[in-house]
């Protein structure tokens, strides 16, 4: 069972409808069966993320955040992992606003060890 307890991740890509950006952090912590995680950074002034993972890893969880317009957004999103080659991990999500446009997307977002 992967653990993403003090993991840190970066997006990597995004679909045009979503906020997050390669400026985006995300700071997971993990008890059990149940994540969560504060995010920021680019468009996204704070957020946070509550959920669960399975025996395989992926997660599923909800999202809110206040972006730079100082609008309140949320959706639900579905992540699978892979793990790279350098024991990295990688966030393939599929997600959903679950707000007034209720679009889906689809992004990317891979393990970083150090901050820059």
């Amino acid at each position: 069972m992967i653990n993403y307890d003090h993991k840190v991740f970066r997006s990597v890509t995004n679909t045009d409808n979503g906020e997050v950006s390669d400026e985006t952090i995300f700071h997971y912590k993990q008890e059990g069966s149940i994540i969560h995680a504060e995010y920021k950074g680019g468009n996204i002034l704070f957020g946070t993320l509550v959920g669960t993972v399975n025996d395989q890893g992926r997660l599923s969880f909800r999202y809110n955040h206040v972006n730079t317009e100082y609008e309140l957004r949320g959706g639900i999103c579905t992540s699978i992992p892979e793990i790279l080659s350098d024991g990295r991990i990688r966030l393939h999500e599929k997600w959903k606003w679950l707000d007034d446009e209720n679009s889906e997307g689809e992004s990317i977002i891979e393990e970083i060890k150090e901050l820059t």
